[in-house]
């Protein structure tokens, strides 16, 4: 445990920090460190880690390049944004289109198909067989040409899927084979291909057609593409697949049918591909010798090139649209200059090893190279503490008033944040297992688990109906009705329209209070991080937290205040109108008016405390308590003015070796709306109450919660009001 008198050795400075009697101000920052606070405040160190951890980001690079390409193009294709160009080039990207969304769909799931050239060839010809020689109507046509594509797929389906062979050496094989009986087929019926030609609109409608200036092929692969896009982000089936391509044995212990899923993808690919291959057939009616070789290497490029990872997992349908059109631009492109076959499969076959490469180097170094540049501490500059050594005057002088508090479940509860008594005097309390906890009073011996709600319950409130609402780390905001049911009341708000990071999402929910007309003013400490991250926020020192309202009269949710360092406690104000809160890295305690006419206005209450405040409740004579989550150390306070420094420490110390303050002495304090400090209750050497998170005056006495407790202090206040129980004074007052 901690030395007894250590406050005394790290909290150096003036006298007592009273509205009267105030710290000297810190003497002007040195002229590195003035250059050290504007090179962190700004240049924008943090965006670099936000953008970086985006998916959005690996698409963007590949629409970059595809810019760039668009633009080459224009400058070395000869009409090239002429509506026959464009249109041209239109038909041939939804063509290859349809074949790189089968392959991608494949890689995502962790496989790979090298016949799907062969595929296209033979359901090219399926097409032109039934149309031009068998005369088949073009729906039974098609129809009957996406069977076949399907019952290709499902050759590969089975073999990988079901029978677990190597999807490269299967692929391989079933390219030969079909590549062979292509050409078996094309040699034999060629000619009576090329001899007959269909009369049907609706047929060449599909090859040559156009509606509102697109071909066909763009609008049906635009249909496709929005579908697959449903697919893999909104329906459990996408989900899967993701899954699967991540990691399979996790997948199939999660229950996901592993194998029967691999198999359809690939029957999906083969579908895929023979819608392609009906839209080619349509359009230039020809089965000669050439068709689909090489396709697998333009593909497959388009894939890797667009995004779509080799290691199976991730993809979107995106990448793939934006990795056929850079492919399909370059080898226009190349094709205009007059460059062979040969040539072009070559730099092709040169874009996907360089593709290949950078995909399996960002895969395996992307968690490696964030972790470098997410972590972004800022200059954070904090007066010197307030002197509360034991001979100090004023109320900051140390005590041991908390060393013989009676407790409450002592082993039987963990981690109770916060604490809170009904009408009934019965005591609640969060644990770190997700459940409410009930003890029953008088005594508090007995106790059950009130609620289960799965996720670390912190800051807590009754409403007028004497529902509690409960703040939980990494879920949100929650309700729990007198028979311990509990319901979601919101879990998201408004996202910021400056914010790279999507803050919509609640991430550490972490005290509230209830205005009179049921508005709910809660904190949430920060957006960048969950709740196991919390130190994190705290070595960065940046106003990543924020105060949000959810009004139950019309079940909305929207951000009130932001720019915060960890806001926590929230208090109403003697006037209704008004919070009390507490910025824990900033050791100050502010004051926001959400109503009357400084609607909108931020006051500070006290400026400079001597430790990291917490939860904020209601005294007995209408004053606040306020809890000291841990005290200000010299090193540490030294430290958040070296950025470099606290950024060096997160990337080469374990966190559990992080430099902290000390959180072994509990400290609570009374102050009144003027800022001024009444009286503070000392634990010094952390016996009951180490890192106190919370209290709560109740009928004369002062319970006490704490994140790192394995119990619930109960204090005996020597002239409190017996009778004071704080929700039902406010509702009957209010």
């Amino acid at each position: 445990m901690h030395d007894p008198v250590a406050p005394a050795r790290f909290t150096e400075g003036g006298p007592a920090a009273s509205a009267a009697s105030l710290p000297p101000r810190p003497a002007p920052p040195a002229f590195g460190e003035v250059l050290t606070r504007w090179r962190y405040r700004l240049w924008p160190d943090h965006w670099v880690g936000e953008i970086l951890s985006k998916r959005w980001t690996e698409t963007a690079v590949p629409v970059l390049l595809l810019l760039l390409v668009v633009f080459a193009s224009g400058r070395v294709v000869p009409n090239f944004y002429s509506e026959v160009v464009l249109s041209d080039t239109l038909r041939q990207a939804g063509e290859v289109g349809f074949v790189v969304l089968g392959l991608g769909l494949v890689m995502i799931v962790g496989g790979i198909d090298l016949s799907v050239g062969s595929m296209f060839a033979l359901t090219n010809f399926c097409a032109l067989m039934l149309m031009h020689v068998l005369q088949w109507q073009v729906a039974a046509a098609v129809a009957c040409t996406l069977l076949f594509g399907a019952a290709l797929g499902a050759v590969n389906g089975i073999l990988i899927g079901y029978l677990r062979l190597r999807a490269f050496l299967t692929t391989l094989i079933t390219l030969i084979i079909f590549r062979s009986a292509y050409e078996i087929l094309s040699l034999s019926w060629s000619t009576a291909i090329a001899g007959s030609v269909p009369d049907s609109k609706v047929w060449d409608f599909l090859g040559n057609g156009s509606f509102l200036a697109l071909p066909t092929v763009a609008w049906v692969y635009a249909a496709a593409a929005i579908g697959g896009h449903i697919v893999l982000t909104r329906l459990r089936a996408g989900w899967h697949i993701l899954a699967i391509g991540g990691s399979r044995r996790s997948a199939y212990n999660s229950g996901i049918a592993v194998r029967r899923t691999v198999a359809l993808c690939y029957v999906a690919s083969g579908v895929l591909t023979a819608v392609g291959g009906c839209f080619f057939a349509s359009r230039l009616a020809t089965a000669g010798a050439d068709i689909g070789v090489g396709m697998e290497v333009l593909v497959l490029t388009a894939a890797v090139l667009g995004g779509i990872s080799l290691g199976g997992g991730r993809g979107s349908v995106a990448k793939a649209m934006v990795g056929t059109l850079l492919v399909l631009l370059i080898t226009n492109g190349l094709t205009s200059m007059s460059a062979s076959g040969g040539v072009i499969r070559m730099v092709l076959a040169g874009i996907l090893i360089v593709a290949a490469a950078v995909d399996v180097r960002w895969l395996k170094n992307r968690n490696r190279i964030i972790s470098k540049v997410y972590v972004s501490p800022t200059y954070h500059r904090l007066p010197p503490a307030p002197d509360c050594s034991a001979g100090s005057a004023g109320p900051w002088a140390v005590n041991n008033r908390l060393r013989d508090v009676s407790l409450i479940g002592l082993g039987r509860i963990e981690a109770p944040e916060d604490v809170i008594l009904d009408r009934d005097d019965n005591l609640y309390a969060g644990s770190r297992h997700g459940d409410i906890i009930r003890f029953f009073a008088p005594d508090y011996e007995r106790m059950e688990v009130f609620a289960h709600i799965g996720g670390q319950p912190l800051g807590m409130a009754f409403d007028r109906d004497w529902n509690l609402l409960v703040c939980v780390g990494g879920m949100g905001l929650y309700k729990v009705d007198p028979a311990g049911q509990v319901s979601l009341a919101t879990d998201e708000t408004n996202r910021s329209w400056s914010s790279i990071n999507d803050d919509s999402r609640l991430r550490l929910a972490d005290d509230l209070d209830i205005a009179d007309d049921g508005r709910v003013f809660f904190s949430e400490a920060t957006v960048r991080y969950e709740m196991h991250e919390w130190p994190v926020d705290g070595l960065e020192a940046r106003g990543n937290g924020r105060i949000v309202c959810w009004d139950p009269r019309d079940k909305s949710t929207r951000t009130v205040l932001r720019g915060l360092k960890f806001p926590n406690g929230i208090c109403i104000a003697s006037d209704r109108q008004s919070i009390l809160f507490a910025e824990t890295w900033g050791c100050c305690i502010k004051r926001y008016w959400f109503d009357g006419p400084r609607k909108g206005q931020v006051a500070m209450v006290i400026d400079n405390l001597p430790g990291y405040p917490d939860n904020i409740n209601l005294a007995s004579d209408g004053n606040y308590w306020l809890a000291l989550v841990g005290m200000r150390a010299p090193a540490y306070d030294l430290a958040m003015r070296m950025p470099g420094f606290r950024r060096r420490m997160a990337k080469r110390v374990p966190v559990d070796e992080w430099l902290f303050p000390n959180i072994n002495t509990g400290c609570v304090l009374k102050f009144n709306e003027a800022g001024e400090v009444l009286e503070t209750l000392w634990d010094l050497g952390g016996e009951n109450h180490p890192m106190i998170t919370s209290m709560r005056e109740h009928r004369g006495y002062l319970y006490l919660g704490g994140i790192s407790n394995n119990r619930i202090g109960r204090y005996k206040l020597p002239e409190a009001d017996t009778g004071f129980s704080q929700y039902e004074t406010r509702w009957r007052t209010a």
